[in-house]
């Protein structure tokens, strides 16, 4: 009875102190205002967005820098070019030491050449007699194997022997496989070979072959080469002249060296108005180091040097 007594009491007294407390209201927090930026600090940090995640941690992507900004100079003046004062010496057009033996201005069908005119101009327009032959006519076999004349009788006149068997020692010195196809062609024999080539191509023979009496052939002092190469551009094994021979090596060697030898290319490219004679690559005259050397330097064929330096040879 006394316990329950002081249990009340005390329930009593707890009510009563709870009862005094005043009430609680709850506080907001004042706004917080932002404080002004640093001078140091930028006002706002935009940051870098994370690599994508593909990116292999191991591997540094190739960076491409932006280009630095180019300048375009400004335009410069030209440099004036002083004018030359200098006058360029002509080609030397003089004859050659040599002189040829005049010969008498008459028909060219009577025309007969002394043994020692060695530059007698033979065209198209001027020819030799049928009774023409050089005086001093020798056996290139006697000098030359079966290898470079694939057994063909040849001759030439005695002075183009030693520089022609020099030149065909150096090519075949030089790994080279020259061939000689044809030298001295007397008046009948051209005849024939042009008789051949007109029964064969009747519009079109005074192209591939000269008539009697108009081929250099008949001085003795020229020479058509050959290459066993000429196949491998023609297709044709027989075939043994073509403007391909200047693609072979005895066609390049030829046009780069034959002058020191006294030798030159008689139809040249771009010669036929003056020669009737369109171009032949393997078809080379002797004329001497001295001549052939001047016209290999001043870019001129002989036939140009001919008519423009030696008098009219005959009458056609």
């Amino acid at each position: 009875m006394k316990s329950s007594y002081f249990f009340l009491f005390g329930l009593m007294l707890l009510l009563l102190v709870v009862g005094c407390q005043p009430a609680v209201t709850a506080v907001v927090p004042p706004p917080i205002t932002a404080l002004p930026a640093h001078p140091g600090v930028p006002a706002a940090i935009t940051l870098a967005s994370p690599p994508p995640s593909s990116a292999h941690p191991g591997n540094i992507a190739a960076i491409t820098p932006s280009p630095p900004h180019l300048l375009t100079p400004s335009p410069q003046p030209p440099t004036a070019v002083p004018t030359s004062t200098h006058t360029p010496t002509p080609p030397n057009t003089a004859t050659p030491t040599q002189t040829p033996t005049a010969t008498p201005v008459g028909p060219c069908a009577n025309r007969i050449l002394a043994d020692d005119d060695l530059w007698a101009i033979v065209t198209q327009n001027y020819g030799l007699s049928r009774d023409y032959a050089p005086t001093d006519l020798v056996s290139l076999n006697d000098h030359l194997g079966n290898d470079v004349t694939l057994g063909y009788p040849i001759e030439l006149r005695a002075m183009v022997i030693a520089p022609l068997v020099q030149m065909i020692s150096d090519m075949l010195a030089a790994g080279l496989k020259p061939q000689v196809l044809s030298g001295y062609r007397s008046w009948s024999a051209q005849s024939i070979a042009y008789n051949k080539w007109a029964s064969e191509f009747p519009g079109h023979v005074n192209i591939i072959s000269a008539p009697p009496g108009y081929s250099e052939h008949q001085l003795g002092t020229t020479i058509d080469f050959g290459s066993p190469e000429l196949p491998l551009y023609t297709g044709d094994p027989n075939l043994q002249f073509h403007t391909y021979f200047y693609k072979t090596n005895e066609g390049i060697w030829l046009l780069a060296n034959a002058h020191r030898y006294g030798f030159t290319l008689s139809w040249p490219l771009e010669t036929f108005e003056l020669t009737g004679f369109y171009y032949e690559p393997w078809h080379y005259r002797y004329v001497g180091i001295e001549m052939a050397t001047m016209l290999k330097e001043q870019g001129l064929s002989l036939t140009q040097y001919q008519l423009v330096n030696q008098p009219e040879p005959c009458v056609p």
